[in-house]
């Protein structure tokens, strides 16, 4: 993972945008790691992972799941 201070980042955030469409990018600020930055792609992929984790525990234990649609869209960050 490439790693950037924020002030490269600001600087650069022209390329930070291209770098992260293909790997995520660690910003530093005050020498410790502040942020990561990775493509929407890997972040939806991320948010569906967690939620297939979420139904594999509520498999696991059905009376502490909750599958009400406002949770499954929080959890899936969907926005009309």
């Amino acid at each position: 993972m490439e790693k950037l201070t924020a002030n490269e980042a600001k600087t650069h955030f022209g390329q930070l945008l291209m770098k992260a469409q293909s790997e995520p990018v660690q910003i530093d600020k005050n020498g410790k790691p502040a942020v990561i930055v990775l493509s929407a792609k890997d972040y939806q992929e991320l948010k569906l992972q967690a939620l297939r984790s979420a139904l594999t525990e509520g498999d696991e234990s059905p009376d502490a799941a909750d599958f009400s649609i406002e949770n499954i869209k929080a959890q899936l960050d969907v926005t009309r």
